[in-house]
Formats: C-alpha cells, structure tokens, sequence
C-alpha cells in the first residue's frame, strides 16, 4: 500500500511546530543562565566628581535592583538584601514628608522577595535597612522603602533601639557634613541561620553599617558591626574600620574610589571626626549649594524586562519542579 505524500500544508504546520520548540529549547537554555548580577557602572566625571559612589562591587549570582533614593543587591538562598545602598545629604534629612507603612512585596525581585506572612506571628521586627526617616523628600522614596527586599528580621530591641540610635546619628552626619554615601545591610557570612516563614528568611545574627563622607578637607570613611540584640553601650563602641567590616562580610565598599585613596581611607577610623548625636540641630537649615543627585527607580523598559525575566525564572522552576531535577539545577547553580 502506497504511503500517502504529505501535504505543502501538513509540511508547513510540522516546519512551524519544529521551529516553536527549537525556540523554547533555546529559550529555556538561555533561562538556565539568568542573571541579576550587573557590572559595575561607576565612572568619573570631568569635574572630578565620582557618579555611583556608594555601590559596592557587585556579588555574584544577585540581582540588583534600583528604587527611588537606593539600590540593593538581592541574595535569594536568604530572601535578604546583602546591601542596601544611598546617597544621603543634609537637604534630604531635612525633607517633611510623613511616614506611610505601605509594606509590600518588591515585584522587582526576580525571583520573589519575602512576603509579609513570613513575618507574622515570628515576634521580629521587619527592619528597614534603608531607613524611612532618610527619605523624608520624596513620597514616592519613602513608599519606596516599605519594599520587603529592604527588610531584614530583626529583635525589636534592637530595631527601635540601638539601631535606631545609629540611623539617627547617620542623618546627624549628612547633616553636618553635607553628603554621606552609606551602605549597611545584614552580615551573611556566619550561618547557618535560624528561618522564619514559608520563604525561609534567615534572621541574620549581625548587622553592619558604612559611612562615607568624600567632601574636602576632611574626608574620612566609618563603619560599625552590631549584634541583632538590644544594647546600652554607646554607638562609639561597635565603630570599626571599613576594611574590618569588609572581611566580616566579604563584600567591596566603595570600589569607584582611586585605589590609593580607598587604601587609606578604608584602613582607619577616628570617632573624634564624626558626631554621634542623634537629634538635628533645631535651628537645622538646607544648604542651596548641595546638588541633589539620587537614584531614580527603574525605567520603564526595565521594569517591563524585570517583569519578563521574572516569568521566565518562574518557568524555569516549573519545568525543573516537573522534570524532577531541582536538586540537580540546584547543583549547578542554575535554580
């Protein structure tokens, strides 16, 4: 019996079908090798002055992610920004908006940020990293940082606290010396850590904030280390250098910096040249000849590629959940 000759119209719809999944192959492969991590984007300008200054060196494997007034790096086996990162200068302490809590996941977060349910009922605090208070000029900054990728669990003690204390004293310093470039976050490199939720956020043991202040004559660099408990002793007693806070956490503060500066600045400290006060100046006053110079959120576009690749990685899950293969792209650091 003679075999019956395939149609132009049968050989067009199997041409078509052939090309469909040879593009979802190449698809899902180029999905495997996702990521968030970016280069980094600091440059100096013609007037001497270094654009991205407060950035970190990127870490590999994270995304980062822009927001009104900050930017973070997003660590996803610990549902927890390894920094927050900003800008801050005396005009913007002095801004009058009101705090709104507006927590909320961060649909910017590829992978899923930690929920509000992961919190409730833990008895820790959700702990902003980039304070509201710092974003006072800007009601979309200050919603910006009810983000839950600027969350961090911590003891209430220590979050309405000593914590507190030193945010405060973080806008003391912007204030009084015109613009600050600070980076503080959780310290990840001590695990294994207790989780709470269904996302499993790991409740850091530690914390850690930079201070930069790059302004002429007197420039200097400060960082601190803190346990996630209560304390009376004073701020002074958990300042450290920043090279210190860099070997507890492993990342690169300040990387744009000319090598030869960043070594000197980074290896000492002195409490004497930095206020601890925790309160403003009442007669406190804007200073006009400070240029403002925020991060501004995403762009469009960027927002819509977020959005794409957010589906794409949840695909991606799917289909290695479905195989039967998540340890195995686990393994290889493609989940």
């Amino acid at each position: 019996m003679a075999k019956k000759k395939m149609t132009k119209k049968t050989k067009k719809f199997f041409k078509s079908i052939a090309v469909t999944l040879l593009v979802i192959v190449v698809l899902f492969i180029a999905m495997c090798f996702v990521s968030g991590t970016e280069e980094d984007n600091s440059s100096i300008l013609p007037d001497g002055t270094i654009t991205n200054l407060e950035l970190p060196a990127p870490v590999e494997g994270e995304q980062i992610i822009r927001h009104t007034g900050y930017t973070l790096s997003y660590n996803e086996k610990y549902e927890l920004p390894s920094y927050v990162a900003y800008e801050l200068t005396r005009n913007e302490v002095l801004g009058g908006e009101e705090r709104e809590d507006n927590f909320r996941e961060d649909p910017a977060v590829r992978t899923g940020s930690a929920t509000l349910a992961d919190y409730r009922g833990s008895g820790y605090d959700r702990g902003h990293l980039a304070p509201a208070a710092d974003f006072k000029w800007s009601a979309e900054a200050m919603s910006d940082t009810f983000f839950m990728s600027n969350m961090s669990p911590q003891d209430p003690s220590f979050n309405r606290g000593i914590w507190a204390d030193l945010e405060a004293a973080v806008r003391v310093m912007a204030y009084e010396n015109g613009k600050v470039y600070v980076v503080t976050g959780p310290v990840l490199t001590d695990g294994p850590y207790e989780t709470i939720g269904k996302n499993e956020v790991a409740v850091p043991k530690r914390f850690y904030k930079v201070v930069l202040d790059y302004t002429e004559p007197e420039i200097k660099a400060i960082g601190f280390i803190l346990d996630n408990e209560g304390s009376s002793k004073s701020l002074e007693s958990f300042a450290v250098s920043v090279d210190e806070v860099e070997r507890v956490t492993g990342l690169d503060f300040y990387p744009a910096l000319p090598d030869d500066q960043e070594e000197i600045i980074e290896s000492k400290f002195n409490t004497s040249q930095w206020s601890f006060k925790t309160t403003l100046p009442k007669d406190a006053s804007p200073d006009d000849s400070i240029a403002e110079g925020y991060v501004t959120g995403g762009s469009e576009k960027d927002k819509y590629l977020d959005m794409i690749l957010s589906y794409m990685y949840k695909l991606k899950e799917l289909v290695f959940e479905y195989t039967g293969t998540e340890d195995i792209a686990k393994k290889f650091g493609l989940l």
